[in-house]
């Protein structure tokens, strides 16, 4: 992936992740935590499309993490989907069901922040709250190198798919992003 950004190893740059990220890399054994990177960006280009004009980087090369509280009676579950840029997380159908939920919709943004401890336009699924499902689709675990948020709207992580697939909780699911027409 070409980008105009200079990259350097995320363990040596904990100024530039959120405080639950940088403790989820440093529990991952250490072969794994060299596989990502990461670069500051200026936090203002922290969304998605401007992130990607700015500094070089194809909406292909890009994944999205919402958060979703799913609902079944009084209980609320939250989930991250994590859905390449091109696509939209499929929340109404595959992940409400996925989730056994009646009602799936987008979290409330000051719970997730509450309960993330990462920053509104840095949200990652690594470093989430140990309860959390996260839904990878399948093509962004495929994908060889994706940039996601870093928990801080002032930086992004490069990493290779098939670790966001291989979290804790990561379940990947075939046709969770739905292209965006």
């Amino acid at each position: 992936m070409d980008t105009t950004l200079g990259t350097r190893p995320a363990l040596t740059r904990p100024d530039l992740l959120a405080a639950p990220v940088a403790a989820a890399l440093a529990s991952w054994p250490a072969d794994r935590a060299a596989e990502v990177a990461a670069a500051a960006i200026d936090p203002e280009l922290a969304d998605t499309a401007a992130f990607c004009e700015r500094y070089g980087v194809s909406l292909a090369d890009s994944a999205n993490c919402v958060v979703v509280a799913a609902r079944r009676g009084a209980v609320t579950t939250y989930a991250a989907c994590l859905v390449a840029a091109t696509t939209r997380a499929d929340v109404n159908g595959l992940v409400r069901r996925h989730l056994d939920a009646r009602k799936a919709s987008f979290a409330p943004v000051e719970a997730v922040l509450a309960a993330t401890g990462m920053e509104y336009g840095g949200i990652t699924p690594i470093g989430l709250p140990a309860d959390w499902p996260v839904l990878v689709d399948a093509a962004v675990a495929a994908h060889p190198r994706v940039v996601v948020g870093a928990g801080v709207r002032g930086a992004k992580l490069w990493l290779p798919g098939r670790l966001l697939a291989e979290l804790p909780t990561a379940t990947v699911l075939e046709g969770l992003g739905i292209p965006v027409g």
